[in-house]
């Protein structure tokens, strides 16, 4: 019989950077599933007051050091809290907290190391849908398998994948995509929940002209690491489940 892990060893993890505007709703919507912690990434507004006043635990970064670090931070405070799972999303409000159960029933089938929430590029807007399509496109064919959706931020990590994304040396969202190379290339159980795709007036932190180039060089890198590999994960360990529910 399938079980999911007790309440008391999951955690909503939420990086933010100056999303005072956002994070307080996205709080609040996540504490009716899962306790909530938010890892401000040096903040020049007011995040940390309102995370805090919506009920989230914070754990503040002395400055601005990036996504990867905050995760990163995140990942240790809950290892080192006994914590079994993860689930991340942002805090700008392009995840559904209410979406937090579909990544929680989707464990309790599979135990899987990394679940990521795969968004429906359709409903993209045209400049981002061109990118993240030739993305999603040149990562598969780094890694020799079908990644839907590289870059989503909304991911369920067990333990294991915990552990194992604390050894990148990346940063930014470098250190997402190198979580599933890792993830692929180690022979760890990756899969798949449909998301909603919210777009409104949340704002990015990524320079267009950088991220092309850091993510060409994470291409290459996957490519690189899968030759390495004498034995490449079989695609049946690759558990697409992406149904509606």
């Amino acid at each position: 019989m399938n079980t999911s892990p007790a309440p008391s060893s999951l955690i909503a993890l939420i990086p933010a950077y100056n999303e005072a505007a956002h994070v307080g709703d996205v709080v609040r919507r996540a504490r009716q599933h899962l306790p909530v912690l938010v890892v401000d990434d040096g903040s020049s507004d007011d995040t940390i007051a309102v995370a805090r006043a919506a009920g989230a635990r914070v754990w503040e970064q002395p400055a601005n050091q990036g996504k990867g670090m905050a995760l990163r931070a995140g990942f240790r405070w809950a290892l080192e809290h006994n914590m079994t799972v993860v689930i991340t999303l942002d805090a700008d409000g392009q995840h559904d907290p209410d979406e937090i159960p579909c990544f929680v029933h989707a464990y309790a089938r599979n135990h899987a190391d990394l679940i990521i929430g795969a968004r429906d590029f359709s409903r993209i807007p045209p400049v981002r849908r061109l990118a993240n399509t030739l993305g999603q496109k040149s990562f598969s064919w780094a890694l020799g398998h079908d990644i839907p959706d590289n870059q989503s931020g909304y991911r369920l990590l067990s333990r294991r994948m915990m552990t194992t994304a604390l050894e990148s040396t990346e940063q930014g969202f470098e250190f997402e995509v190198e979580m599933i190379v890792q993830c692929v290339l180690r022979g760890y159980q990756l899969d798949w929940v449909p998301i909603r795709t919210i777009y409104a007036d949340e704002r990015s932190h990524i320079h267009p002209f950088w991220h092309t180039v850091h993510f060409t060089r994470m291409v290459w890198r996957a490519r690189r690491l899968r030759r390495q590999y004498r034995k490449p994960a079989s695609n049946s360990q690759i558990r697409g489940s992406r149904e509606k529910g």
